[in-house]
């Protein structure tokens, strides 16, 4: 079982596992603060019961997802040490790799799929159903992310992975979390030597031609393509519109936006140093 931690104040450390009469209501309770995850308190919350329920339950593929994106919420928006946030996208993608493994008939498939370990991860994802897609993309997201952080050989060695990853996703369900495999594209490709800057560029349009009011990816285009092209006056552009943007207008993803608007407000306080 997974140990997660940095969900809430103090480390989730149960001295015992809980009632499968008390699993709903843990996984309720989650639910409710998740709603609310614009709040700081909540999202840590919402983290904190997700890990409860998960020690009763750490089968339930669908709860290991629901704990993936809380984490990897808590890490990008909240967490301000590197080495929590480091933490946080590392139990991320591990539990939606656990995800996938509690999914029917996945021991049976990997054991028959040949090769090292790699190949046959690489064989199961290129054919994988599309109801693998939630922990598929929260494991690349999160993996991505703590490997932001690491020496460039580290990206290189799971850059054919998390590639197969978004591919298949984009094969099966492309406008997964409004576009979110295109924007994944967009970032990782800014952090990838050797790759021309123009398909970085080509990804983040496509996610924002395709939901325009998801304001993660103008902020994911301007901090990662805009910096990296040297293109200050594109780079204050896209931030100035991401904060006068109406959140209002995408309802179901209002505490994401909130805190994008936010990060955009960071972002243009930094510029000057940015565009040193």
């Amino acid at each position: 079982m997974l140990f997660l931690s940095g969900c809430a104040s103090s480390p989730v450390n149960i001295s015992h596992e809980p009632s499968q009469q008390n699993l709903s209501f843990l996984i309720k309770k989650g639910n409710e603060h998740w709603d609310k995850r614009n709040d700081i308190n909540d999202a840590k919350k919402a983290c904190f019961y997700y890990a409860q329920a998960l020690k009763g339950d750490a089968n339930n593929s669908d709860l290991c997802i629901k704990m993936s994106r809380a984490l990897y919420f808590q890490a990008m928006f909240i967490e301000k040490d590197p080495f929590v946030k480091d933490s946080l996208y590392f139990q991320g993608y591990q539990v939606a790799i656990k995800s996938l493994k509690n999914r029917p008939k996945f021991d049976e498939l990997f054991s028959q799929a040949e090769g090292d370990s790699l190949q046959r991860w690489l064989s199961l994802i290129s054919e994988a159903p599309k109801e693998w897609v939630p922990a598929l993309f929260w494991w690349a997201v999160n993996e991505a992310r703590y490997l932001n952080t690491k020496p460039v050989l580290a990206r290189l060695e799971k850059r054919e992975l998390l590639e197969v990853i978004m591919h298949r996703i984009i094969s099966l369900e492309p406008g997964y979390y409004y576009g979110g495999p295109y924007r994944f594209f967009g970032a990782f490709y800014t952090r990838i030597p050797g790759i021309e800057l123009s398909q970085a560029q080509s990804y983040f349009e496509q996610a924002i031609s395709a939901f325009p009011l998801y304001l993660g990816s103008h902020v994911y285009m301007a901090e990662f393509y805009h910096q990296k092209a040297g293109n200050r006056e594109q780079f204050h552009e896209i931030l100035d519109k991401v904060i006068s943007t109406d959140l209002s207008l995408l309802t179901e993803n209002i505490p994401e936006n909130i805190y994008y608007q936010k990060r955009a407000i960071f972002l243009l306080e930094q510029e000057s140093v940015l565009f040193e």
